[in-house]
């Protein structure tokens, strides 16, 4: 442009502009006043009519307006003229979808990610506008699509490196940034969701993982993480149908499978998780996990043999896998041999380099060649094993026996006879649930299977519901919302006694599959929880299943637990939670008497027609003979117990203990009196 004295002079209060400058004006206007970008973007095509940046920024600031379908024709006749700028065609896309002109707006989105095939957000528009359309295996292909070009994004490669270095602050620091520019970005919400999940903020880790499979339905890898999230939490029902969705995918996996069966077990169908597993073999039979996995549902299904030919051909395939040596032994009924043991030992010299790496398969062959060498009654090597093996794990639990004691005590001291009677009604009134309690090993397997073989009752699992639910509410103490743990438990009104029991009912419900009118939840822990259970359950029934204080403790101590039994790795810490057991128990004895019924194990083994018509009076039910004849039963059991219970009672493992007497003084120290007081308890506890 010619500059004269007559542009000048007309142009003397407002400096000229070139349309870049404008331009560049009117685009910083468009975030936060798009009226005023679409008046100042009008006024540069004034001037340069069909200047195309121009034109973008109008249609872009009346889609921001609301008006996608003014924006709409204008942005077809600028895609014809400018085919190849990719933020025409992102704009034409989002417009179209807006109107409702899915057709057009595919067809924007494919010449797009053409153009820009690692652009994420490109793919994952897509992906929406296909399944607006009806195809939902291209959108979720798109979706596909969108992660893998994510996976090579600078920004999340960052952030993904600084969470698994442990710098989650960083990592979060830049996602939190990343989601301010870029809100509904399905991996950055997913990869923050990990890192709240590695804080043990699970609350916060579900509802951004759900968000990112809510954005992109085809985003298998956050499904398959939110699928073990929910296990975690015990929403099985919600993890069953992701894993169905996951068992769609057109990216076909067999860890999709893998996972289903993993659900498949925790809700007790065990038939179709065997028959997912057999299904993999038969394609690959080389796959160690799997045999295992097969043999632990076997082993559940009563199908002793087949259990053990799974587990063998684990160990065939991978001689150093431990938990599958441990399988075998903890079938109880199996008795490993000598080639067996040599065997052990050789794949525990061969894990000698990897040792701190692989300390779970270290420890489960110690456990299994302690079950070896009881077995051939060389009980110095035998517990010198079980000893190195309980070592080992307990060092990797965390266990304070102090605090854990203090609690029990705070929880004693909250349910008195004074403090039961002044909550008075309230409660949901169902009476389903009948809860076995005590510690593992103390025979509550033998007393599920005797009740589950009765016409009214089914057995289910161990159920963590309870335990959960009670966390639950000792965090409100824990962060600070209540000064102490019977402040808390003072605060809860009739309405939050019912709605906390019919929040179990309907929690357990999932494991329900028959019409019997009572079930069982045999979560031992749950000896923690029985001034809770009495106040949100008061029709509920809880037995305590007692066994000889060294014969169980021992027995606990020898036995590896999959998980959650922290105090059992050590004689002195395991001997003191028997102790606080057998004190709340007595307390809450004192407290409301009656309310619970014990079965002292070695008389349920004596005298056991007698014991199984007491314990069925408790509950309210009629004698049935099929309860005396349990081990007919063939319902799946998934306890260290299963093999025993389909036997008649016999009285071998009673005495088990007196072998290892000369190495078990820490915990007789630890259970002081109560050894000889047994079944009766010492003065000390009573009082």
């Amino acid at each position: 442009m010619i500059v004269t004295q007559r542009n000048i002079g007309r142009n003397a209060a407002a400096p000229y502009i070139s349309p870049q400058g404008a331009l560049a004006e009117a685009t910083a206007l468009l975030a936060t006043q798009p009226e005023a970008a679409l008046a100042r973007a009008e006024a540069i095509l004034n001037r340069a009519r069909g200047l195309p940046p121009a034109e973008l920024l109008a249609c872009q600031a009346l889609r921001r307006l609301g008006r996608p379908k003014a924006a709409l024709p204008r942005l077809v006749a600028l895609a014809r003229s400018q085919p190849h700028i990719p933020a025409v065609l992102w704009e034409l896309a989002q417009a179209a979808s807006e109107t409702g002109d899915i057709r057009t707006a595919i067809a924007a989105l494919e010449n797009l990610t053409r153009q820009q095939p690692s652009v994420a957000s490109g793919w994952f528009l897509m992906a929406k506008a296909l399944r607006k359309a009806g195809r939902e295996k291209d959108g979720w292909r798109a979706d596909l699509s969108g992660v893998h070009a994510s996976s090579h994004d600078p920004e999340l490669l960052k952030a993904a490196m600084a969470m698994n270095e442990g710098r989650l602050d960083e990592a979060g620091t830049i996602l939190k940034a990343r989601l301010g520019r870029m809100p509904d970005d399905p991996p950055g919400i997913r990869l923050l969701g990990e890192i709240h999940w590695r804080r043990g903020d699970m609350t916060e880790a579900l509802e951004l993982v759900e968000r990112a499979v809510a954005l992109a339905p085809g985003f298998d890898l956050a499904r398959d993480f939110l699928i073990r999230l929910l296990l975690q939490t015990n929403r099985l029902s919600e993890a069953l149908d992701h894993a169905t969705i996951l068992q769609h995918s057109p990216l076909k996996s067999p860890g999709h499978d893998l996972l289903m069966a993993s659900v498949l077990v925790r809700l007790g169908d065990q038939e179709r998780a065997g028959e997912i597993y057999r299904r993999l073999l038969a394609h690959q039979p080389e796959q160690p996990q799997v045999w295992q996995n097969l043999g632990h549902v076997l082993k559940t299904l009563g199908r002793q043999a087949e259990a053990v030919h799974a587990y063998r051909q684990a160990v065939k395939h991978q001689p150093t896998m431990g938990e599958a040596w441990w399988s075998l032994a903890n079938l109880k009924t199996v008795k490993l041999d000598a080639d067996d043991i040599a065997a052990m030992e050789r794949a525990l010299v061969a894990l000698e380099p990897d040792a701190e790496e692989r300390r779970e398969d270290v420890f489960h062959l110690h456990f299994s060649l302690g079950k070896a060498h009881e077995d051939r009654k060389d009980h110095a090597a035998s517990f010198d094993h079980y000893d190195r093996g309980n070592r080992l794990r307990r060092s990797m639990v965390l266990h304070d026996a102090d605090v854990f004691s203090a609690e029990i005590a705070a929880t004693a001291d909250c349910f008195t006879a004074a403090f039961i009677t002044e909550r008075g009604e309230g409660g949901c009134p169902a009476p389903d649930p009948i809860f076995i309690v005590g510690l593992p090993r103390s025979g509550s397997t033998l007393v599920e299977q005797i009740l589950s073989s009765h016409s009214r009752v089914e057995g289910t699992m161990e159920l963590p519901d309870m335990m959960m639910m009670a966390s639950r509410l000792q965090s409100r103490v824990d962060e600070g919302e209540f000064p102490d743990f019977r402040s808390m438990i003072a605060a809860l009104t009739p309405a939050d006694r019912l709605r906390l029991g019919e929040e179990y009912i309907e929690r357990t419900r999932v494991h329900r599959r028959t019409d019997r009118p009572l079930f069982i939840d045999k979560m031992p822990n749950n000896w923690q929880h029985v001034g809770l259970i009495r106040l949100i359950l008061p029709h509920a029934k809880i037995i305590d299943a007692r066994r000889h204080p060294m014969s169980c403790c021992f027995s606990g101590w020898k036995q590896h637990f999959a998980r959650g039994q922290t105090f059992s790795y050590d004689l002195t810490d395991i001997g003191r939670y028997y102790r606080d057991y057998v004190a709340l128990m007595a307390d809450y004895d004192a407290a409301a008497p009656g309310a619970v019924h014990r079965v002292i194990y070695e008389n349920m083994v004596q005298d056991t027609e007698q014991e199984i018509r007491r314990l069925l009076d408790y509950i309210g039910l009629p004698f049935e003979q099929a309860c005396v004849e349990f081990y007919n039963n063939d319902r799946a059991v998934r306890t260290a117990s299963s093999e025993q219970v389909r036997q008649p009672i016999f009285t071998a493992g009673m005495e088990q203990w007196k072998q290892y007497e000369p190495w078990l003084e820490p915990l007789a120290e630890a259970l002081g009196p109560l050894v000889e007081s047994y079944p009766d308890l010492p003065s000390d506890i009573v009082s």
